[in-house]
């Protein structure tokens, strides 16, 4: 495979060009595909806690009354020896960083030096080490690693030292389904059991604010899913960091005959001492790690004892290198690694380069993963519950022009 580089021995290729294209489609879909939305930090206060899913869906004349709009950004960094790397989706606000901030520190540069190129990104960024920023160097690091890839002509699991086995399990992630009426709770919760899935997360809508009734619902959900679902699943359950130690001590009092495999984001990502307590007051394993940023961030909690399990995102974290790093680190706690389901296309690679052990799950957001994979011809998609190994080169990040109906360049 490396023989069409022998040539260019000596010669070091360049970063000539960084592009953001805007692609517009739609995902055609029967129903209202956003049915609920999850509970969110935002509904202490009851003008937001009312308020619906914040993704909307519009009609598409020439298509179904639920068809949903889609338009997303990527990324593309092309080289002198017009081998190319893309990395996607994300929204305006990133696109901007990287084309205003961060593309000048990476251009001419060489594509293949991604630790150079990442710690040049990140001590450049003074006062951009979270947020925004960092999730715009997680989409040039993921770029370059898929342009890496390419280059290589090998997927990119291979590069990091994989394959480690030859599936991964994947858990169905419930975000965007009805949680209120226990009749569909149930009957999604048996049709996903049905497709091979071995674990299913569900997200809590209520908070400490909902009152009793809404601890109530919240308990009737996890007792639902575990006499739908048996004793011999996983359930996990998803706080969206929306709730507190008090309210946690009365929630996990309740749920825990119910034996779920872990409770997740149970405070805001911040309150690492709200973590630590939550979890020396429960036997359920408690989860996180979502909402943090690079292997300083998420070493925190390794050193206050506040996980049991790290979930990373690949694409906000730092992209891929960094993830690794957070990972690297988390074994040396033998904690567990499974990062947020965001982008299935780089986490597979990620997934199929750890120690079973140390990552036994990869998560497939149902609804999210159709529309973050709408636009490439190689989506992932879990068969049986699990997802096979890919064969494509670099992430698999090919853009499949058939779905793109309109395309702008930022």
């Amino acid at each position: 495979m490396y023989n069409n580089h022998l040539r260019n021995i000596g010669k070091i290729m360049k970063i000539e060009k960084i592009q953001i294209k805007q692609f517009f489609g739609t995902l055609k879909t029967k129903e209202i595909f956003w049915e609920e939305r999850l509970v969110q930090p935002i509904d202490i206060y009851e003008e937001y806690r009312s308020q619906k899913f914040r993704h909307t869906q519009k009609k598409i004349s020439r298509g179904s009354k639920n068809d949903l709009s889609i338009n997303a950004f990527f990324l593309f960094i092309i080289t002198d020896e017009d081998v190319t790397g893309i990395s996607g989706p994300f929204d305006e606000s990133i696109a901007y960083i990287i084309k205003n901030e961060l593309s000048q520190h990476i251009l001419n540069q060489d594509p293949l030096a991604i630790e150079y190129l990442w710690d040049v990104m990140h001590r450049r960024s003074v006062h951009g080490r979270h947020g925004n920023n960092m999730i715009a160097i997680s989409a040039i690091d993921n770029a370059l690693w898929d342009l890496k890839g390419n280059y290589y002509q090998t997927p990119v699991y291979k590069i990091l030292g994989g394959p480690t086995r030859k599936t991964v399990p994947a858990y169905a992630s419930m975000l965007g389904f009805n949680v209120e009426d226990m009749g569909l709770v149930k009957e999604r919760a048996k049709e996903f059991k049905s497709q091979g899935y071995t674990a299913q997360k569900w997200f809590f809508r209520h908070g400490p604010m909902s009152g009793h009734e809404g601890l109530k619902k919240n308990i009737q959900l996890v007792q639902t899913l575990r006499l739908e679902l048996g004793d011999d699943y996983d359930i996990m359950l998803d706080c969206w960091q929306s709730m507190d130690v008090n309210y946690l001590l009365k929630l996990t009092k309740y749920i825990e005959e119910f034996n779920p495999r872990w409770l997740e984001e149970v405070a805001m990502p911040d309150r690492i001492d709200s973590y630590r307590k939550i979890k020396n007051s429960t036997l359920i394993p408690i989860s996180g790690g979502e909402h943090h940023y690079t292997r300083w961030g998420l070493n925190e909690f390794i050193k206050a004892e506040a996980l049991d399990i790290l979930q990373p995102d690949i694409y906000w974290a730092g992209g891929l290198s960094e993830v690794i790093k957070i990972a690297n680190i988390a074994t040396t706690a033998d904690l567990i690694t499974i990062p947020h389901g965001h982008s299935t296309n780089a986490g597979i690679h990620f997934s199929l380069s750890q120690s079973p052990i140390h990552t036994p799950y990869q998560e497939y957001l149902i609804k999210w993963n159709l529309v973050h994979q709408h636009f490439l011809k190689t989506p992932v998609i879990p068969i049986n519950g699990t997802i096979k190994i890919p064969n494509h080169n670099g992430l698999g990040m090919t853009i499949d022009e058939n779905k793109v109906e309109e395309v702008k360049i930022f």
